[in-house]
């Protein structure tokens, strides 16, 4: 997709090129990956035990272990390699990615995180994909994410998912060993809980959620319904009497005040926190929710 600079009303189309050195990219993102994909960082060109070599290792902010690759030209069978490293690393577990997690991000935030086994995530990077990779990706019972990088003129780069991050149903033979595969979780057992008035409100939020733009992903945990772009910009808890939703830390307007904060304390990333009780709130939580959605743009 083509990138426009406004000047004086006058629109100019940016050049985009490749990242000249191979090294440059993996650092780009790292240095930057909890603004760009919400993860902490944790090591740089890990070496495994069975001699290969992890681009970059990290975990996510809702504890999921992270590999990311990047894919430097279009020989390079980064997937492959990716699922192997995974393989090691759910072999490595405690004796491992834990510890390595307490050293580098500290105590208190590890032991805030707790770490999800069961969506460890997988991400490559690269400028394109052929069609062997997507159509491998479909069909791989894990969360494979691939994105793909721009790098422009003027010092503007862009970070475009090409699948949805959505957790996969097993296969058969990956049931028989669930511990290694991700929960299958649905919309619909979320709504299992609250009363017929709460679901109204709910389905009438989602399509609203839908139409904000046609990239938005929604994804189901234990937990709550997640919607992202490239990052998450709303996380919806279905009670029985009311639906709560967290928000990204922004300034809101919110002239009567429906917006409560999370202490700093807690290091979540979507630190705001609102409560739709009745459907006449609906049409002014759906504005701050939109502007949560405007925060990741």
């Amino acid at each position: 997709m083509p990138i426009f600079q406004e000047n004086n009303k006058e629109l100019k189309k940016l050049k985009s090129f490749s990242i000249d050195k191979e090294k440059h990219l993996q650092d780009l993102i790292e240095k930057n990956l909890m603004e760009v994909l919400e993860m902490h960082f944790l090591e740089s060109e890990y070496i495994t035990t069975f001699g290969g070599r992890i681009d970059t290792l990290a975990v996510d902010i809702n504890g999921a272990p992270v590999i990311i690759e990047y894919k430097r030209n279009k020989n390079d069978n980064v997937i492959n390699q990716s699922l192997s490293y995974l393989k090691w690393l759910h072999a490595q577990k405690v004796e491992f990615f834990e510890m390595l997690v307490y050293k580098k991000l500290g105590a208190e935030l590890a032991n805030k995180l707790k770490i999800d086994w069961q969506n460890a995530r997988v991400i490559c990077i690269a400028e394109s994909y052929s069609k062997f990779d997507i159509d491998t990706v479909e069909i791989i019972p894990i969360r494979i994410e691939l994105f793909k990088y721009r790098y422009y003129e003027n010092g503007i780069f862009s970070l475009e998912p090409l699948n949805a991050s959505e957790q996969k149903s097993p296969s058969k033979s990956a049931q028989e060993n669930p511990t290694n595969v991700p929960v299958d979780i649905t919309v619909e057992q979320h709504l299992q809980k609250p009363t017929e008035r709460i679901k109204e409100i709910f389905q009438e939020l989602r399509s609203r959620i839908f139409e904000i733009d046609e990239n938005i992903k929604e994804k189901a945990t234990l937990a709550y319904i997640s919607y992202r772009v490239t990052k998450s910009f709303a996380e919806v808890h279905l009670g029985k009497n009311h639906i709560k939703i967290y928000l990204r830390p922004r300034e809101y307007d919110d002239p009567i005040n429906m917006v409560e904060r999370i202490p700093d304390g807690y290091n979540w990333t979507l630190n705001q926190r609102v409560y739709i009780k009745e459907v006449e709130e609906l049409d002014y939580v759906f504005s701050l929710l939109e502007q949560s959605y405007q925060d990741i743009l």
